[in-house]
């Protein structure tokens, strides 16, 4: 029988989760209703959950660029081969140093983990990049982070929680490495794999910065990301002129125009959804592959 200071916690339990829910979606709904606005009218403030003056002339005007569309081929392409190879790196490379016989499983994990407290620095990754002649091609998106230490330790340790007669006795009936990963490793860590693919789709659809230091010159190499950091830049730049300009449009009936404002607003979304319409598929694996994948 459930108890006065039960029902007393699940109702400040449900209200804070609530609340917390309203902070976290209110932002990302603000920006929806800013990009279904009308540019000059967003100007005046105001606009809160819901467009005042609908209009399609933000997306119109974004999806009218033909860079915007060779950015999304561009960061859809990253996504999906950065996701894959890298997931499949990763998982021969667990695979290997979850292996009792390996010798070198200790000096090699050490080595991954160095990574993550120490890099090479800035200069000379972009020293390395241009040495290897990645400098103005797709690869340099892929390789230079086609194995993260934290998604391999994650890997690792889902493998190592495999049942070892499983191994045994494919190798018995005569099953090797290769076999054994595809044939058995890789469909028992569908968990594992689907939060280590989410966690690779995440950082190669968000990164922008590797575009800046190596493909800025090359317009067929840009990203979603970079060319909302370039209209973000410019729209701190230019945000009181064309506040002014659009109060002017706006008194002469120019329904238009769009501001840096709106436009930002627009690529948010644009940059966000598609990545966020992923997660659901991957949601039932999530936190058994966290799970089950957790350091022991």
């Amino acid at each position: 029988m459930r108890t006065k200071e039960d029902k007393i916690f699940d109702t400040v339990n449900i209200v804070f989760m609530v609340i917390l829910c309203v902070f976290m979606l209110y932002p990302f709904l603000n920006q929806i209703a800013i990009s279904l606005n009308d540019a000059t009218d967003s100007v005046k403030g105001g606009i809160y959950l819901w467009p005042r003056e609908f209009t399609w002339n933000n997306y119109e005007h974004v999806f009218e660029k033909a860079a915007i569309w060779q950015a999304i081929l561009t960061s859809v392409l990253r996504t999906v081969i950065g996701a894959g190879v890298g997931l499949l790196c990763t998982a021969m490379v667990a695979y290997a140093i979850a292996q009792p016989k390996f010798i070198f499983k200790k000096s090699v994990t050490i080595i991954f983990i160095m990574t993550m407290y120490f890099n090479g620095g800035l200069i000379p990754t972009f020293l390395l990049m241009r040495d290897l002649h990645l400098i103005g091609s797709f690869w340099v998106y892929i390789l230079p982070t086609l194995i993260s230490a934290f998604n391999l330790i994650i890997m690792r340790s889902f493998i190592e929680g495999l049942p070892n007669s499983i191994f045994e006795s494919a190798r018995i009936d005569g099953a090797g490495d290769f076999r054994i990963f595809f044939k058995i490793v890789l469909p028992l860590s569908l968990p594992v794999l689907a939060t280590v693919a989410l966690f690779v789709a995440v950082y190669q659809w968000n990164q922008w910065f590797d575009v800046f230091l190596y493909n800025s010159s090359n317009p067929n190499l840009t990203t979603l990301q970079y060319e909302l950091m370039k209209i973000l830049q410019n729209s701190s730049t230019t945000s009181s002129g064309d506040m002014a300009s659009a109060f002017a449009n706006s008194a002469s009936g120019d329904s238009n125009m769009v501001t840096p404002k709106s436009i930002q607003a627009t690529m948010t979304i644009v940059a966000s959804v598609p990545i966020i319409m992923v997660y659901p598929f991957l949601q039932k694996y999530f936190v058994k592959g966290m799970t089950l994948g957790a350091v022991k």
